[in-house]
């Protein structure tokens, strides 16, 4: 709802402050820890960003399901607008634009535009954003109707959840795609291993979340939930777990090259088990573990089981020892409600030490992104408060920020005053299409200035929104491993960049990297998970990760030394 009216009054012309409230607003209950609904007028009103106006919107729309003041809004914005909204990369002020000047209401229409050239000779367009906004479209189009990991994931564990209380079954995970943890996934696959599979099946075909049923059978069941999202339950009989288990988890690629393996030594893979060829003796099939062994293979962690050099390295035992959560030792990119985050910074470093870290950065956003109104006096006061609390907080405080990096190269604030930082992440935030070689020249004028520890979010895309930037990669890792810069694996479900992919060549060129949530809110310290899966799928191992590594050790690397490692190709 509070989106809904931050949009509305955006396209339709409306204060920016005002929209900025309601985005902030949004951001807020977003990532609040509590349910909003168990709060009365006074408790909403005590959430920051909120106040007693938006308090009252809160509790309207909680008892009716509606906002009188946002059903006027509706009816004063033409429907036709309104569903520009949703067009990735055009934006209110351009939808609004298209729409006034064009006549144009719906996604069809504009593609049409675009075809025949009718928006690049509009004020403020051009050939180049025409192009780019045929691309965002075609990208979000591209990922249809797939579910990011975070909502796949958070099903599936709630579904296995409920059906692991019954009596009946003797195991429950999740498969396919989602146990790669690829960053979206077409639907939800989960196995569980049961002798009676009847009242499971009933269980799971009648669950609350269940919008509808489309197809049910005594070993597998299709459900669609109330969120859209398609799940498919198999109920494998449990002396033949782990065959099924792999059979369900590998990618397509990867199972066909087992088998392939299989066939050449007189045997047949299947999800029901190892068999001998000729007579068909069972072999093995109870655990994954006896499945790979007998294949002569160790166990491959389920995150890099694509057939892009895994079992070939297995067979070489040169498998990573890839890095895990319980790694971690802290957390380096960061935001408080001193910028767009929605929680104190108090708060933000109470949740950090809950989770165990050893040390935290706070690194709020700098002058350039405009909307966030920082000033360098802000900083120091933040920096004077940072050092105030790291004395009763129990957990090392880095105080930094993440600057902007401009279609130039150049950032945030002098040179002077950055070295005062502990940490300094730098980022792209607008200008996401120049041209191949402006945005390697940008990226690369960001690794070489001597205070960027971090490139954040270093190819600023927006999973099913937002394209990737275009730049000479393999350029930009040479600098950054040359310079001792490193590369972050930004772990919020939305963007999980850099991607797995890209973590490879990284770790080939040798640049270190970090796994940092993005945190805007406390909950979203939880993302770290996310990255560490991301950062897995690059082959990435503890070593490779900065924030890994204890306090000292990660404070040389801070002072930015140039490394002088290697890394061996993986």
């Amino acid at each position: 709802m509070l989106q809904e009216f931050a949009e509305l009054l955006a396209i339709s012309g409306g204060d920016p402050f005002k929209v900025r409230a309601y985005e902030k607003a949004a951001q807020t209950v977003a990532g609040y820890p509590k349910d909003v609904t168990d709060l009365d007028e006074k408790g909403l009103d005590a959430i920051p960003s909120i106040g007693s106006h938006l308090a009252r919107k809160i509790i309207e729309f909680l008892r009716t399901g509606t906002v009188e003041e946002l059903d006027e809004l509706r009816a004063v914005v033409p429907a036709g607008l309104r569903s520009l909204l949703d067009v990735p990369g055009l934006g209110p002020k351009r939808a609004h634009q298209v729409y006034d000047e064009l006549g144009i209401t719906s996604v069809g229409e504009l593609l049409d535009a675009i075809h025949q050239h009718r928006l690049c000779h509009l004020p403020g367009w051009g050939e180049r954003s025409e192009e780019n906004l045929a691309r965002a479209i075609h990208d979000a189009h591209a990922a249809g109707a797939r579910i990011q990991l975070a909502v796949a994931l958070g099903l599936a564990e709630e579904i296995l959840a409920h059906l692991s209380t019954l009596p009946q079954v003797r195991k429950a995970a999740y498969a396919g795609s989602l146990r790669r943890m690829c960053e979206t996934v077409g639907d939800v696959d989960l196995l569980i291993a049961s002798e009676e599979p009847g009242p499971v099946m009933e269980t799971f075909c009648t669950m609350p979340l269940v919008a509808r049923v489309l197809a049910r059978g005594s070993t597998k069941s299709s459900i669609v939930t109330t969120k859209g999202v398609q799940v498919d339950l198999r109920l494998i009989e449990p002396p033949v777990w782990g065959s099924a288990l792999l059979y369900f988890t590998g990618s397509k690629a990867h199972n066909i090259h087992l088998r392939e393996m299989a066939v050449r030594a007189g045997q047949k893979l299947s999800e029901y088990g190892l068999f001998e060829a000729d007579g068909g003796r069972l072999i093995v099939a109870e655990t994954e573990e006896g499945v790979y062994k007998q294949l002569g293979l160790p166990w491959i962690p389920p995150t890099i089981r694509e057939d892009t050099g895994e079992i070939e390295a297995a067979l070489a035992g040169e498998l990573p020892n890839l890095v895990e959560l319980r790694n971690i030792r802290g957390d380096l990119h960061t935001h408080t409600n001193l910028t767009d985050g929605v929680a104190s910074l108090e708060d933000m470093v109470t949740a950090a030490k809950a989770r165990g870290y050893r040390y935290y950065a706070v690194t709020d956003h700098a002058p350039l992104l405009h909307m966030q109104r920082m000033t360098s006096e802000k900083a120091l006061e933040q920096r004077h408060r940072i050092r105030l609390l790291e004395q009763s907080a129990g957990i090392a405080l880095l105080h930094g920020t993440e600057l902007n990096i401009q279609p130039d190269g150049s950032l945030d604030w002098d040179e002077d005053f950055l070295a005062g930082f502990d940490i300094v992440v730098a980022c792209v935030h607008s200008a996401f299409r120049q041209s191949r070689d402006a945005m390697t020249a940008r990226l690369l004028r960001a690794i070489e200035h001597p205070a960027v520890n971090i490139i954040g979010h270093p190819t600023g895309r927006s999973i099913g929104r937002r394209a990737p930037i275009d730049a000479d990669w393999d350029e930009v890792f040479r600098a950054a491993a040359r310079t001792g810069t490193a590369f972050e694996i930004n772990a919020s479900p939305d963007r999980l960049d850099l991607n797995g992919d890209l973590v490879r060549r990284a770790r080939r060129a040798g640049v270190r990297l970090a796994i940092s949530t993005d945190a805007h809110a406390v909950t979203h310290l939880d993302f770290m998970r996310f990255g560490v899966a991301t950062a897995q799928r690059g082959w990435a191992e503890s070593a490779d990760i900065i924030n890994t590594w204890p306090l000292g050790k990660i404070r040389r690397f801070l002072a930015k030394h140039p490394p002088t490692h290697t890394r061996k190709s993986g």
